[in-house]
């Protein structure tokens, strides 16, 4: 098999993380944006073109207000401080989800920072952010009119998106949590049991190495 190219990241457990060590919830939030950063990094180097990271859902607005705001206001401040140094770096910023009743300050970041990076082509960061995988197919099936999934697929949040070779899930959980559902319908699944901020290079190039392993036949015999 060749190597992975689109990877795709539930990257779970950064609330644990800080539970363990006696930290606010936000701060295993701000963790696990640094590993994010440094992961993007090891993933340009090791050859992926694009990396789609799970953010924030569409269910995460039940978590409490203070998680929530905390999340709110460090995606903003995050997509301030680090898109100069991205862009730099040939990294594409694209955001995925409902942008509908976000503040628009924080929307007006994103859109920022997709303009600022448009021309990168190193690799392409995929964050979805109020993102689920039914809204997603919901929202495009309320737009649809013809009868191929090609033209389904345009109206999709990022139609640009490759469907991922490979999902990997942090912390020991094992299942989707409403994620590309339309995306992963043939993507090979790993499951780490590492908490999102302690998935290190050496995790990820395991990961890698495993997906080598499988054969994918997309529903044949071959």
């Amino acid at each position: 098999m060749t190597a992975a190219k689109y990877v795709a990241i539930i990257t779970d457990g950064n609330g644990r993380w800080a539970s363990q060590r006696g930290l606010p919830t936000v701060e295993g939030h701000r963790a696990g944006a640094d590993t994010l950063k440094a992961r993007l990094r090891d993933a340009a180097e090791l050859g992926i073109e694009e990396l789609t990271v799970y953010s924030f859902s569409t269910e995460n607005w039940s978590r409490p207000e203070e998680e929530v705001r905390g999340l709110l206001q460090m995606m903003g401040e995050r997509i301030g401080s680090e898109t100069p140094e991205l862009k730099t770096e040939g990294v594409r910023m694209r955001y995925i989800g409902r942008r509908e009743g976000l503040d628009p300050a924080l929307v007006e970041r994103m859109e920022w920072s997709e303009a600022e990076t448009a021309e990168n082509d190193r690799i392409v960061l995929f964050v979805a952010f109020n993102y689920g995988g039914r809204a997603e197919i919901l929202d495009a099936a309320r737009r649809f009119e013809g009868d191929s999934e090609e033209e389904f697929q345009r109206l999709l949040y990022a139609p640009e998106m490759h469907d991922p070779d490979l999902l990997i899930r942090t912390s020991g959980e094992q299942r989707l949590s409403n994620y590309l559902l339309w995306q992963c319908a043939y993507s090979e699944l790993v499951f780490r049991d590492e908490l999102w901020p302690d998935f290190d290079r050496a995790a990820l190039e395991d990961s890698l190495r495993e997906y080598e392993t499988r054969q994918r036949r997309f529903g044949s015999r071959a």
